[in-house]
Order: C-alpha cells, then sequence, then structure tokens
C-alpha cells in the first residue's frame, strides 16, 4: 500500500509538471548493459556519475527491453510497437546504421530464414500508420536530435530527426523552442570486449562475480572485468553528457532517461530473451528532480514511445502497442512484459516470452533446436571461445551445460528464488496454475506475429521481386499563397526544405522540415520537397519555385 502510494505521487508529480509546458527532454543511452550498476546492487564497476543521478532520479528495478539485441528493441523503442507486430524481429535486415550512412541493400548474403530459403538484405517496410515518434514531436514544435544511432531494420526517414549525425546536439536547438535529444554512448557494446583489449583493464578480474552458467577461468574473468571496465568508460561519458547540460543551465528543466538498449554482453546473455538479455537499468530525473527514489513497476520498451508523447502533451496515437506510464496519458500498470527471438545474423529461431514480477515463461516454436545459437559475431568474444574449447572438451559443469541443450516447448522460471533461470518449472506439476496462467498471457497479447510466416516470404510482400519500392514524388499545390504538400503513396511524410537560391544539391543530413499543416512562403523562394515511407526509397528531390 505505501509503495502504490508512493507511485501515485510520483507519477502525479511527473503529470503536473508536463500540464504547464512542453519540457525538455534528454535521453542518454547506453548499449548492451544488464542492471550491473551499483543502484541495482552491483558495485563492481565504480560510477560516481550515474550513482549521483540516481540519487535524483527515479529508478526502475523492473524494466525490460523486448529482444535482447539493438536493432529490434531499437525498432521498438522509435515505433511505440512490438518489432513482431511491424516485421522488424528479424536481426540485421540490413545495414541501415546512421552513422554507416548506408542505404544498399544486397541480394547476395549467405543467410537463410526458418524454411532454410535464402533471403536478401532490406529495411522492412512496416504498416503504414507507424511513424517514428519523434515526428509526432517535431510537429508540435519540438527541435528533435539523434547522436548518433539508429539501426531501426528499417532506414531513418529525414522526417524523423532535425538533426540526425554525430554533430546532432540540443545545444542547436532554435531560440523558443523545446528539444527532444538522444545520445548513444557505444563503449559497452558487445564488441567492445575485444576492441578495448587495448586499454588497461580498471576493475580486477579476481574481483568480479562469474555467473553460475559461466565457466570460472582466467579468460572468463578477464572478459567480465572487461565488462565492467567499459562501464566506467560510460560512466564518464554520461557525467560528461550532464555536465553540459548543468552548464547549459538546463539541467534542472530537463527530464532526463537513462538506459540500456538491451541486456549485457556477455555469453547467454546478449539475444537471450531470459533476464539475462531483457532486463536492463532505466533512470529518469524529472524536472527539478522532483520525483525520487525507487519503483518496482514493471515498465516495457514499448511503452517509452508513449510515454514520451505523454510527457510533451502530445496525443499518442491510438495503434501503438506500448502504453505510457507517466505523464498526462499515463495508464494503469503493467501485469506482464513480453519478448521476442528470431534470427540473428545467420541463425534463425523463434520464441516468445512473457514476464510478470516473479515468473517468466517462454515458448519455444523450435524445440528441436539447440539453445545455443552458433553465431560468428559472438565467437570474437574471448570469453566464447574458451566456453566452447571448454564445451568440446566436456569440462563444463551442469548449469554451464544447460545453455548447450536441446529446447524444450516451454520453460517457466521463478526469478525471484532462481534470478539467472537455471531451474526450468514447466514440468513441475506443483507449478501447474502458474504455468497455465503463464501460458494464457502470453496468448492474450493482442498483436500481430509477423514471424508466422517464413522470412522470405515477408520480404517478398514487403519488396516485391526483391526490388525496394520506391516512394512517389510530392505534389505541391499553390492556392492564394497557401503551401500544400501532399503524396500518394500512402504512409509517406513529406519533408521539405525552402531557398533563395534554385539547384541545391541536398542529402539526408541537410535539415530538411517535416510538413505538418499548409504554410506561406515568400514569393521566388524555392521550395525543396520530398517524400518516404519507412522501408520505401525515399522520392526524388523536386524543387519549385514559389508564385
Amino acid at each position: 500500500m505505501k509503495n502504490s502510494l508512493f507511485i501515485m505521487l510520483l507519477l502525479l508529480t511527473f503529470s503536473l509538471k508536463s500540464q504547464v509546458q512542453h519540457p525538455n527532454i534528454l535521453w542518454i543511452v547506453c548499449e548492451d548493459t544488464s542492471p550491473t550498476l551499483s543502484m541495482y546492487g552491483d558495485n563492481t564497476a565504480k560510477t560516481p556519475n550515474l550513482d549521483a543521478f540516481a540519487k535524483e532520479a527515479m529508478v526502475f528495478e523492473n524494466a525490460f527491453a523486448t529482444v535482447g539485441v539493438c536493432a529490434p528493441s531499437r525498432s521498438t523503442i522509435i515505433t511505440g510497437m512490438y518489432a513482431t507486430s511491424i516485421g522488424t524481429m528479424h536481426m540485421r535486415t540490413g545495414m541501415d546504421i546512421q552513422s554507416w550512412g548506408k542505404r544498399v541493400y544486397k541480394n547476395d548474403i549467405p543467410v537463410n530464414d526458418i524454411e532454410k530459403n535464402p533471403i536478401i538484405q532490406y529495411s522492412a517496410v512496416i504498416p503504414t500508420s507507424v511513424k517514428c515518434f519523434p515526428e509526432y514531436l517535431r510537429a508540435n514544435g519540438y527541435f528533435c536530435t539523434n547522436n548518433q544511432k539508429t539501426d531501426y531494420q528499417f532506414a531513418a526517414p529525414v522526417t524523423a530527426w532535425d538533426q540526425n549525425n554525430n554533430k546532432a546536439h540540443w545545444r542547436n536547438t532554435p531560440k523558443g523552442k523545446p528539444f527532444f535529444s538522444v545520445f548513444n554512448i557505444d563503449l559497452t557494446h558487445e564488441s567492445k570486449l575485444w576492441k578495448h583489449e587495448k586499454y588497461a583493464l580498471t576493475v580486477n578480474p579476481d574481483s568480479v562475480e562469474v555467473p553460475p552458467y559461466l565457466q570460472d577461468t582466467y579468460i572468463s574473468r578477464k572478459t567480465i572485468a572487461r565488462n565492467y571496465s567499459n562501464i566506467e568508460m560510460m560512466d564518464k561519458k554520461f557525467g560528461e553528457l550532464i555536465n553540459q547540460l548543468k552548464k547549459d543551465g538546463l539541467y534542472n528543466n530537463t527530464i532526463v532517461f537513462f538506459y540500456s538498449d538491451h541486456g549485457g554482453p556477455l555469453p547467454r546473455q546478449k539475444r537471450e530473451i531470459l533476464d539475462s538479455g531483457l532486463k536492463v537499468p532505466l533512470m529518469i530525473k524529472s524536472i527539478d528532480s522532483k520525483t525520487i527514489g525507487r519503483t518496482d513497476r514493471l515498465v516495457s520498451f514499448v511503452d517509452l514511445a508513449p510515454t514520451m508523447l505523454s510527457l510533451a502533451n502530445v496525443n499518442v496515437p491510438k495503434y501503438m502497442d506500448g502504453k505510457a506510464f507517466l505523464g498526462i496519458h499515463e495508464k494503469k500498470d503493467r501485469e506482464y512484459v513480453y519478448g521476442s527471438s528470431d534470427r540473428f545474423d545467420e541463425y534463425t529461431d523463434r520464441i516468445r516470452s512473457v514476464r510478470d514480477k516473479q515468473f517468466l515463461y517462454l515458448k519455444n516454436y523450435y524445440p528441436e533446436l539447440k539453445k545455443y545459437k552458433d553465431l560468428s559475431y559472438r565467437k570474437q568474444v574471448p570469453l566464447m571461445l574458451d566456453l566452447l574449447n571448454l564445451a568440446g572438451a566436456n569440462e563444463l559443469d551442469a548449469i554451464q551445460r544447460i545453455w548447450f541443450d536441446t529446447k524444450t516447448e516451454e520453460e517457466l522460471y521463478d526469478c525471484i528464488s532462481d534470478p539467472h533461470n537455471l531451474n526450468n518449472l514447466a514440468n513441475k506439476p506443483e507449478f501447474d496454475q502458474e504455468l497455465k496462467r503463464m501460458r494464457k498471457a502470453l496468448k492474450a497479447q493482442k498483436s500481430k506475429d509477423y514471424a508466422k510466416q517464413p522470412e522470405a516470404e515477408m520480404i517478398a510482400k514487403m519488396w516485391p521481386d526483391n526490388i525496394q519500392p520506391q516512394t512517389k514524388p510530392v505534389l505541391v499545390q499553390q492556392k492564394k499563397g497557401k503551401i500544400t504538400l501532399k503524396c500518394k503513396t500512402k504512409g509517406a511524410s513529406i519533408a521539405y526544405f525552402v531557398s533563395d537560391k534554385n539547384n541545391l544539391k541536398l542529402d539526408f543530413n541537410s535539415g530538411w522540415q517535416l510538413y505538418s499543416k499548409p504554410m506561406n512562403l515568400e514569393s521566388g523562394q524555392f521550395l525543396y520537397t520530398m517524400a518516404e515511407r519507412i522501408g520505401f526509397k525515399a522520392s526524388v528531390i523536386e524543387s519549385t519555385k514559389i508564385q
């Protein structure tokens, strides 16, 4: 009762603040990090900046990603839709990471779907109603910046961000506008377990705790210590961003989110939909740090988009799978959070999960497959190679061998008594009622699951004949000084750029504005337009002289 009252007061404070203004909002996002931080009870890594922030924020103890890997998880975050609901659940569909600047897709890749059909690289064509949520913020006066990772399983449309590159910053916000800014810190990414070997460890390998599902060897401890050392590096970068915000005099009137895109980078963490892969740190600082403390409220990443709109006083689209957990559109507490596991690089599977505050249930659609996925990318982790060598020599103990077993149709774990999810209770009669309840909860997830069809079949519907469709050009209408823009491609968003010059060479980072309503322009100016439907090629860029 006491905890419920406390949460109500927290939500009321957030709600009252969001009613009087469009608050500035900053996201600081790290990668591949479980709640292995001091505010969650793990003091191995020294994180003074995060520690200080936690004292001024609300700490969420039950926050979960929807997928245990970045791209499908980020597609959920940016749309407010489960990856399975919009066809973005297979990792990695293409190479649409903004910092790489690629919008080229290969037809010849050594990857097959679950039915052994060859597939191509593609940008997922999501339902026509679904937008990247920053579009709604931009349409309501926000200046939105992303520095700089996107990785949405589709190319980020130019309409999603005012700035989307390594120079994007709230400091570029025009005077009088509120901002929404995202900074992504990649220092804790799985790849840094080997790429950071050139740096000295700042955490002693002898001091780390080795999870029971991993081997306790020198190599293992060194990799785990590297992960904690990377967390310390991330903390310093986090502190730099917070100090910039304070220097700009914006800290007190900015809502600040800190979270990781999914769970930890170690084997049997990343890509799993167990707690080791989905449970994440989440802390939110309110305006003037009014809401501090802890909550065990269940939060899913599918809730981030509607919560952002709710905090910004913007209406939440009805199509979103997620529900706001703060702000003016806040909904009642969740009973369950959901997870999914499909293709990861060259290995395909299909698993679904549902979790409440105590139990985790997994449904394995291909129980004949092993739990372990033999991914080439992960074999660059020193600990992974050591683990495989020990497995080949039959030198793992009974707990460590579980990961290499063939799956069962169902799994059920008590996450309180068994936080590492090692003891499958699905076949124990005393847990029959819990098993039935969790089965029912999984069936109650009311959203489409694109993975019911093989990926090659899904791609054929998105990209007929394996050819990416293209968005139709923008139609410009001039009438009595009013400029109206339209596009015949259903679901397309329109971007525009105004200049006194003709024949400009514009690209995706040219500062395109989002078109949301008719506008007035001066005679003689040149209006550049383009349209983009998510998953399609962008339209051609055309210029029109204003009469």
